[in-house]
């Protein structure tokens, strides 16, 4: 018997023909994620016969080759030598020579050959006349085959770039490359054919342009394998039982789809079912199939006699191990034929024994032929290599790691090491297995460990090349050699690493690939993807696809994917438990097909979305279809796209899916066909609104339908069939026929119909080739059809939408515009109008003409119901626009009026200004004539609103229109001066015009003056601005001048000399006049005229002339006009180049003149210098200098000006050169006051020098010292002085003190301190370093001092004697009242001793212990001391590390604290019951004004606790509890509590995860806390929902000046609602919304809303710069901003 000779009778193969241009897009593509698109059907395969490879082979002349390429053991050595026995039975008469020759036995031959040696020589020579043969072979080349098998084979280079350019000839010798060359390219025995096989490589490039035929040999298919398997057991009894065994076993069945390891699988089934005929376990890998084999071979050779299998493995393990070191060097070496001398003696006789090696001739030379050797197959002598690596004891865990590696499909750098290893990994990966241990045990005589050893060498690099990033065909090779492993939990890490989604592109996939890819996609923990694009696979795929139940979305897109494919398919789905998308796109399915396809998956209940676009479906079974869809309930879409549907298909599937109860949309447009379902909850999955019953607990999800036909060419003739297809749904919620062909008549037709059909959302008609009478029929159905709401037309953007309300009374009507109103009545009034739903008509961009103006006017007429009515760039002109306001008394609600871009002319204009007399209902009128023309104007509201919102009471209690008034804008329209005195004398008539804005108008200092002229006859005028407008100097002196002409003025405002704003008040004069120039560059010029404008108004409150060029000399002259006249005003002069002598000169004015109580000056980059008059005396004198650069020269100078200041009550420098001595000469100067004097002095040096050197300076001060405060982190010296009626010569006294020595000096010194510091009240010294002598002064001279009350060390240390010391001196302080020891590191220790101190201070009131180490037991000693001090009014104990047994103990004294107003006790560690038994206490302390306990993790016990005292503490200002893990539960009754506290200021409980309901409750009570100034609400999960009823609290909070919300949740929508309180926060200074989710959207809002807050400072968020440029960006802000936008802080 010859195990591998195939003795058995031939089975034909499958060969599936492509077309050979392909060959080339193959090599050409290396990767096989190239692909993209489907490729074209005619590039499908079709099935060939052998026949037909050799059908066309005709006398032509021209040379055929054809190529058969296919992977390893798929029969094509076998098929050639098939060939050549047919061609010698006679079955092929066309070639009278045929030729084979293996290239693997090509490759011994290493010297050049003729054709003809080649021909004769090396297969087989003529009888007789060899030239004669020859000649008639040449003769006849079309008549002969020559067939060149296993082309991978081939180890010699095979390019052929290099050759000679010159032809071949017939006598020319050559290589067997450049002899395979020049017959493929017909140079050689043109005519002939030449048949290659290969497995699947990179060619040649040669041979990608001479291919004529090119077809691929895919091995078995069912039918074929049952046929071979039938074959091979016709002898047997038991041929019946092994089929059967074959096809009821899927994974064994798709091995023999490959002929090789078919016949592998029946040796080993024949030998199994011969010994064991009842039970057959056949081997489950490709390699355990291989080992069986081997034992088979030799069991069967040995006989039954020989013993069992281990018996004779051993008797033969020398052989064997022989073969595989013979396998693995002939693979390093590229060697698959081997001589005599390369094998052993007994090795031969072993080997051709058992049928492992194949013995035939090879002709080397002319003379006698050699003896070769082969292993009857390359697999086999892979199984042997590989098996050399895993038993031999030479080879290392290294030298294992080095070999292993993915065979790629695709050419790749290492292909030339390893030609020869198609299947190579797979035997290693097969024999790492706990199954082949035994037998590799006994091959190395080794025991289980050194095995076990090698094998997790190999699983290990399996599961880090898992780790790699690999292509489609490296992850089936990976696929491979896991299933091969049979470990499950090698195939779990592999599966978890490989990313949930499996691509595979433009490779051909066998069923044996797919069943390894199920196995490692079914051992994963998680669902997958699998997405096959391009891919050639049998249709034995899909039946492997069954048994896969981790795939969640199944992908496939090729054009070989038709009908046969999809039925085959068909039946795997139900397998695929987890399925919830599928893809088959790009394929050729057709109608057929697909309902084959929707009928199976109609079964898979969890299938979700369909996707079958882009294939060849055209006409549906619709009805079919649908049926089918309706019973897949958690089905959410599908996909028919690209499919050719016809109209009429789509229009039935229109109908249809307006049947079917869970279709929620039909989406056409063009070749787009995608239908929506309701999915598995029943409920629609867009935003639709439901309807809700008063009993909620029996809710029904309302259906709602969206039906989108567009771009499919309906006409009028369609129109019927949509209105039946229309009516047939009573739950439409949009219609989409945009891009049709309806016209007039068919939109005529459906517009008639539309009061009884029920569309909810929109029908959108745009692009039907409407004109002015279809545009008419749209407008009339605004009154036939009440629920319409909507109307928006344009003829030049062929756009026509109709919009609906679902329910009238709970119709919602957000405008797709900016509201023309931001009042709380008109926003809230909405809600209860009429019955009668207002419409909204916008019909733009048409062009319309005169005669379609008068149709539309007649139509319009009647739409009494309009509230906004859009007519922009219609090209009206000022006959239309007058036309059409004659209609205006009919639409009883409108609220919006565009008229843009109409081409209006300044007629218009005086026309439109007219009417804000005759039509009082005028809001705001917007006009402009500039590139882009506005015409815009708002109505008030004409009916009283209703109250039916408990909590907007108080707000429409007093409804808005008392208080109505008219605004007037006009912007680029150049206007003269007559002009403007037509416009005024029209204004002048409005009775209720209270705003006149004018921008880009281009006025001239004329008309500016005659608009000036009629401010006193514009009676309820209250804001006149003026906007880009180049102002002169001239001009700018006219704008300020009108304080004088009307005195109604309350502020003007001119900046840049481009805008001006003149508020206007009551006419009773019962506020002081502003006046601002800034930035308007007015000099020294222009002061006298300014001078004598502002001598005429004695009522100024503030003047700022800032950022302008005065000068000093500028800055003389308006101080000498300032002394003769007696106001009472401040005066902004900064950004003016004032010098230090403009300083001085302002100084000496300050000093003599008896109107200036404070300037401030500072010539850093804020330039500022500020002063403030007054007609009459004032008590405070103050004097600010920062930054001024002074040189000594200066100084001097300022030191004499203040010897002349007799009345100055405060002096601070800061930064201004300062040295020592002259600090000592400025405190000589300072000494003509009469009252107290605070000096301060801040300077680098301060830091610098030591408390005694300080103290020496201090001494030097005329007067008694009341007050010294050292703070040297500050670098601040800070004296209090008062001035006894007779003043020693300071001289003196220094002089004096110079002469002693240094013992005596230091001793009169002290004296001195004494003396000086006699009255000293406050003592404040932080970051100092107290030596001992300068402790020692402390503690025995300045605390004993009798009138001491306030003495403050803080962040210090006394160097050597420490804090007891001081301590020790604190017993001396009986009159003390504030004691501040922070940050000195106090212990429980210093307490005891500091206990006894504080008892001899009864009249202590504010005790300050902040940031030491008190813990409980020095807080509990403390709260003894505190019991008897009933004076106390401050308490801090914060960042002590109190906890319970402290803290409990201080709550006890607590109830005795009846004047106690601020407690500090942030930063503890107490518990929450701590926590409940201080808040009990903190009940009795009825007067505390600030409670600070933030960062104590209080809980929710403790919130509640406080809850029920905050009522009690009715003078509370002040509440932090940032950060004390407040839930849900504790901050809504706290929340509850805050409103009995009316004077709270401040309120933080940022931090806490509060939930929405306490923010709702904390929001209703803001309008409670009038006082409120501060709230940080700071990462307490505020969501968009919280910030409506949060932002209409801050509406009603106007003293707030700071809100914190950062590190929330809010979104566009919550700024938006953020934005719309902000208008009505005149003193917010600082916004914090850092870290938020808001847009662009929402920035904008925001911007545009912060312009409008006069006092904002600072603003804290991650879009601060969007924000920024969007509030600026063709803004100007109210006041001040446009300047103050430099000194606005914008952080991040």
């Amino acid at each position: 018997m010859q195990p591998l000779a195939f003795n058995q009778a031939f089975v034909n193969l499958v060969i599936r023909q492509s077309k050979a241009s392909r060959l080339k897009e193959r090599t050409d593509k290396p990767r096989e994620d190239v692909a993209g698109a489907p490729e074209p059907e005619e590039c499908a395969d079709t099935a060939v016969q052998v026949s037909d490879l050799f059908r066309s082979v005709v006398p032509s002349g021209t040379t055929k080759v054809i190529f058969l390429f296919g992977k390893p053991g798929t029969g094509k050595t076998m098929l050639m030598h098939r060939i050549c026995q047919k061609w010698a039975e006679g079955v092929l008469p066309q070639f009278l020579f045929t030729f084979l020759f293996e290239f693997r036995q090509l490759n011994l031959l290493k010297r050049k050959l003729t054709l003809k040696e080649l021909l004769f020589d090396l297969f087989l020579q003529p009888e007789d006349s060899p030239d004669a043969v020859f000649q008639y072979l040449l003769e006849n080349a079309w008549r002969t085959l020559i067939i060149f098998d296993g082309l991978d084979e081939f180890a010699a280079d095979m390019d052929m770039s290099s050759s000679c350019k010159g032809g071949p000839t017939l006598t020319s010798h050559m290589s067997i490359s450049e002899l395979f060359a020049g017959l493929c390219r017909g140079k050689l025995l043109r005519g002939c054919t030449v048949l290659v096989t290969s497995r699947p490589k990179r060619l040649p490039d040669f041979l990608l342009n001479t291919v004529d035929l090119l077809a691929e040999i895919w091995g078995f298919d069912h039918e074929k394998v049952e046929e071979y398997v039938s074959r091979y057991f016709h002898q047997h009894s038991f041929k019946e039982q092994a089929i059967a065994h074959l096809k009821n076993n899927t994974k064994l069945l798709s091995m023999c789809l490959i002929p090789a390891l078919c016949y592998v699988v029946c040796i080993c089934l024949e030998y199994l079912l011969l010994k064991h005929q009842m039970s057959v376990e056949l081997p489950q890998t490709m390699t355990q199939f291989y080992i069986k084999m081997l034992l088979i071979f030799i069991n069967k050779q040995q006989g039954e006699c020989a013993g069992g299998e281990e018996t004779q493995l051993n008797c033969n393990k020398k052989a064997i191990l022989g073969l595989c070191d013979l396998a693995l060097k002939g693979l390093e070496d590229k060697k698959v034929v081997f001589y005599v001398g390369d094998i052993p003696e007994h090795l031969k006789e072993f080997a051709s024994l058992h049928g492992l090696l194949t013995v035939f001739e090879v002709k080397t030379s002319g003379t006698c032929p050699e003896t070769g050797y082969a292993f009857v197959h390359l697999s086999l002598q892979e199984f042997f290599a590989a098996l050399c690596l895993m038993v031999s004891k030479k080879v290392d865990k290294n030298y294992l790691k080095k070999k292993f590696s993915l065979k790629s499909k695709w050419t790749s750098k290492n292909e030339a090491k390893t030609e020869f290893m198609e299947s190579f990994h797979i035997f290693l990966s097969g024999l790492s297995s706990k199954e082949c241990r035994t037998f590799l045990m006994l091959l190395a005589e080794q025991d289980a460990a050194w095995v076990q050893d090698k094998q997790d060498t190999i699983l290990q690099s399996l599961k880090k090349l898992a780790a790699t990033h690999l292509t489609g065909p490296k992850v089936i090779e990976l696929c491979h050699c896991t299933f091969e492993t049979q470990d499950l939990k090698v195939a779990q890490h592999i599966g978890s690493l490989l990313n949930f989604k499996y691509e595979f592109k433009n490779f051909r996939l066998t069923a044996l690939d797919m069943s390894a890819l199920v196995f490692v996609v079914n051992s994963g923990q998680n669902l997958t993807h699998l997405d096959f694009a391009g891919c050639v696979m049998d249709i034995d795929c899909s039946e492997v696809l069954a048994s896969c139940k981790n795939v969640e979305h199944l992908s496939f897109r090729s054009r070989r994917c038709g009908d046969d494919f999809a039925a085959a398919l068909s039946k795997s789905l139900q397998g695929m438990g987890s399925l919830k998308k599928l893809e088959l796109t790009g394929g050729s399915i057709t109608a057929e097909g697909m309902t084959n396809l929707v009928q199976a998956s109609s079964q898979c209940l969890q299938l979700e979305e369909v996707n079958l676009q882009d294939n060849r479906i055209r006409d549906l079974e619709v009805k079919r279809v649908m049926d089918l869809f309706s019973r897949m309930e958690k089905l959410k879409k599908i996909d028919l796209s690209n499919n050719s549907l016809s109209l009429n298909t789509v229009l039935i599937l229109a109908k249809e899916v307006i049947a079917c109860q869970n279709a929620t949309e039909l989406h056409v447009r063009k070749d787009t066909v995608m239908i929506y379902f309701s999915g598995p909850s029943g409920k629609v999955p867009r935003s639709l609104d439901l309807k809700w019953e008063e009993n909620k607990e029996h809710v029904i999800p309302t259906r709602h339908v969206k039906l989108c036909l567009q771009d499919r060419s309906l006409s009028s003739q369609h129109a019927k069939e949509i209105v039946a297809i229309l009516q047939s749904c009573p739950c439409l919620s949009e219609v989409d026929l945009s891009g049709n062909k309806l016209g007039d008549e068919g939109c005529s037709c459906l517009l008639e119909i539309l009061p009884w059909i029920s569309i909810s959302k929109q029908l959108d008609l745009s692009q039907n080739h409407l004109s002015v009478n279809g545009i008419c029929s749209l407008l009339k159905s605004v009154n036939t059809c009440q629920k319409m709401m909507e109307v928006q037309v344009s003829l030049c953007h062929e756009t026509a939408v109709l919009r609906f309300t679902e329910d009238r009374e709970f119709a919602s009507l957000p405008p797709r515009e900016e509201p023309m109103s931001s009042t709380d009545d008109q926003q809230y009034g909405e809600e209860n109008q009429t019955p009668t739903a207002s419409k909204k008509i916008r019909l733009t961009d048409s062009h319309f003409q005169a005669s379609d103006l008068e149709k539309l006017c007649s139509v319009l007429k009647e739409c009494s119901s309009i509230s906004k009515l859009d007519l922009s760039n219609n090209y009206l002109g000022d006959e239309g626009l007058l036309q059409l306001f004659q209609l205006l008394p009919n639409w009883k609600m409108l609220s919006s009026l565009k008229l843009n871009d109409n081409q209006i002319s300044l007629k218009s204009v005086f026309f439109l200004a007219q009417s804000l007399s005759t039509l009082e209902h005028i809001k705001t009128m917007n006009l402009s004539l500039g590139h882009t023309q506005v015409v815009h104007l708002t109505f008030w509201k004409r009916i009283r609103v209703r109250n039916t919102s408990r909590w907007r009471s108080s707000v429409l209690a007093h409804p808005k229109q008392i208080a109505k008034g008219q605004c007037f804008r006009l912007r680029d329209c150049r206007v003269g001066p007559e002009d403007v005195t037509r416009l005024c004398q029209i204004l002048a008539q409005c009775p209720k015009l209270t705003e006149i804005a004018l921008s880009g108008n281009s006025l001239s200092d004329q008309s500016i003056e005659r608009l000036l002229s009629f401010l006193p006859y514009l009676c309820h005028l209250t804001l006149l601005s003026i906007r880009s407008n180049t102002f002169s100097p001239h001009c700018s002196v006219l704008l300020i001048n009108s304080i004088n002409l009307c005195e109604r003025i309350r502020m003007v405002e001119v900046r840049s000399s481009e805008n001006a704003f003149l508020h206007l008040g009551e006419n009773i004069r019962s506020r002081k006049t502003s006046c601002r120039l800034t930035d308007c560059a007015i000099g020294q010029g222009q002061i006298d005229e300014l001078c004598r404008v502002l001598e005429q108004h004695g009522w100024l409150a503030e003047v700022d002339f800032s950022r302008n060029q005065l000068g000093d000399e500028g800055l003389r002259c308006l101080l000498d006009h300032l002394h003769q006249v007696p106001i009472t005003c401040s005066l902004n002069l900064s950004h003016n180049r004032i010098s230090q002598d403009g300083v001085l000169h302002l100084i000496n004015a300050f000093a003599t003149s008896g109107n200036t109580t404070e300037v401030q000056v500072s010539l850093c980059s804020k330039a500022t210098l500020i002063i403030k008059l007054t007609s009459s005396d004032h008590p405070r004198k103050i004097l600010r200098l920062s930054e001024c650069n002074f040189q000594p020269e200066h100084l001097e100078k300022l030191c004499l000006l203040l010897e002349k200041c007799t009345g100055l009550t405060e002096y601070i420098s800061s930064n201004n050169n300062v040295t020592v001595q002259a600090a000592e000469r400025l405190l000589h100067s300072l000494r003509k006051n009469l009252g107290p004097l605070k000096i301060s002095i801040e300077e680098p040096w301060v830091c610098k020098e030591s408390v005694t050197n300080l103290l020496e300076l201090a001494v030097q001060a005329c007067g008694n010292i009341t007050e010294i405060t050292i703070c040297k982190d500050k670098t601040l010296f800070q004296l209090g002085v008062r001035f006894p009626r007779c003043l020693e010569k300071v001289e003196s006294v220094v002089s004096r003190l110079n002469l002693y020595k240094p013992e005596i000096k230091h001793a009169c010194f002290c004296q001195r301190v004494c003396e000086k510091c006699a009255q000293l009240q406050e003592l404040r010294w932080s970051h100092v370093e107290l030596h001992n002598d300068e402790a020692e002064m402390l503690v025995k001279i300045l605390l004993p001092l009798p009138q001491l009350k306030k003495f403050g060390l803080t962040s210090s240390s006394i160097m050597p004697t420490g804090i007891d010391y001081l301590i020790t001196g604190l017993q001396n302080c009986q009159a003390i009242e504030e004691l501040n020891l922070g940050h000195m590191k106090l212990s429980s220790a210093a307490i005891t001793k500091l206990v006894l101190a504080l008892r001899e201070m009864p009249s202590l009131k504010r005790l300050i212990l902040n940031h030491n180490s008190i813990g409980n037991d020095g807080c509990s000693k403390l709260a003894g001391t505190l019991r008897n001090m009933h004076y106390m009014e401050e308490i801090n104990l914060s960042h002590n590390k109190i906890g319970d047994p402290g803290l409990i103990n201080l709550a006890a004294v607590l109830l005795e604290m009846e004047n106690l107003k601020r407690i500090d006790l942030s930063g503890n560690s107490p518990s929450p019951a701590g926590g409940e038994k201080l808040m009990e206490a903190l009940a009795y302390c009825k007067r505390i004004e600030e409670l600070l306990l933030s960062r104590n993790v209080f809980g929710d016990g403790t919130a509640v606790k406080l809850a029920v005292c905050l009522p009690h503490m009715t003078n509370l200002k002040i509440l932090h509890l940032q950060n004390n893990n407040i839930g849900p539960a504790g901050g809504m009754e706290l929340a509850r509590a805050l409103v009995s506290c009316g004077l709270l200021e401040e309120i933080s409980l940022s931090e806490n995860d509060l939930g929405e309901g306490s923010i709702h409750a904390l929001s209703e009570g803001l309008p409670c806390l009038e006082h409120l100034q501060k709230i940080d609400l700071k990462l307490c999960g505020i969501t968009d929902d919280a910030s409506k009823s949060l932002s209409h609290g801050f509406r009603q909070c106007p003293s707030m000046e700071e809100i914190i919300l950062s590190w929330n949740a809010l979104g566009d929508r919550g700024a938006q609602e953020l934005a719309s309180a902000l208008p009505g926060m005149e003193k917010l200074k600082m916004l914090d919304l850092e870290k938020n989710r808001i847009g662009a959207c929402g920035a904008t809002k925001l911007a545009e809303e912060l312009a409008k807050c006069p006092e904002i400072q600072f603003i804290r968020s991650c879009l601060q710069m969007q924000i920024f440029l969007a509030a600026i960006r063709g803004r100007v802000w109210h006041k001040r901003q446009r300047d103050q936008y430099q000194k606005v802080s914008w952080c991040c």
